[in-house]
């Protein structure tokens, strides 16, 4: 059942204008409150409203083939402000847009799902297992270790590698003696991280083929997510 804001036609329509990245490249040279504060409402018009209507449609589809995924556009569209806390840089405003679309949302960025940053640069596609905690790593790798021929043949499925590339991640230096073998032919058992990404044209921004281009790359990507998911599990 479609949700009563959201209609069948809206999956095949462009959701921005070309001020969504005009604005952001804009907000670049004028990172500052005042700057922002005379564009507010240029921002709720050209970014905020279309970018969670398209977050909604995206939920939607993903939801068709994922039940677990029941969050909205308000529990994956990630803030605009940056946490300038423990940084030096002290910019307040992110030069790009992102949502995390998984069953969690942006609440716990361990779960794997799907994680969308919009900017003039790109469109960055990411995925995977990445804020890990040590008993969600350790069960990963006891996974790869019991099979690791059903981890290999995922990542190296041809599409997967056509849109992905390879898996990243930072490695441990030292591994527990149960990997260490292991490690000598998957050396992606010694990663702290088990992530993907896509870099994908900023023209798609604006294209009418925005939402089934990334509904093309989640499910791509979704064998490798699912086994992530389960894995952690």
């Amino acid at each position: 059942m479609w949700p009563s804001n959201i209609s069948l036609n809206s999956f095949a329509m462009s959701h921005f204008t070309n001020d969504f990245i005009k604005f952001f490249k804009e907000l670049d040279k004028n990172n500052n409150k005042a700057w922002f504060d005379e564009n507010r409402k240029r921002y709720e018009t050209s970014v905020k409203k279309p970018f969670y209507a398209f977050t909604e449609v995206m939920i939607t589809r993903i939801n068709e083939r994922d039940p677990a995924v029941q969050i909205s556009a308000k529990d994956a569209v990630m803030r605009i402000n940056r946490d300038i806390r423990f940084s030096a840089d002290k910019t307040p405003y992110n030069v790009h847009y992102g949502a995390i679309i998984s069953s969690s949302g942006r609440k716990d960025k361990s779960v794997p799902g799907l994680f969308l940053r919009f900017s003039p640069q790109m469109i960055g596609v990411f995925g995977g297992a990445h804020g890990v905690d040590k008993h969600q790593l350790l069960n990963i790798r006891n996974t790869i270790l019991k099979n690791p021929k059903r981890f290999q043949d995922l990542i190296t499925d041809k599409k997967f590698v056509e849109k992905f590339g390879s898996i990243k991640g930072e490695k441990n230096k030292r591994l527990p003696v149960a990997f260490q073998e292991l490690a000598l032919t998957q050396p992606l058992i010694a990663n702290k991280q088990f992530y993907y990404v896509a870099e994908l044209n900023p023209k798609l921004i604006t294209s009418e083929d925005l939402t089934e281009t990334l509904m093309d790359y989640w499910e791509t990507a979704r064998p490798v997510k699912e086994y992530l998911s389960d894995a952690m599990n």
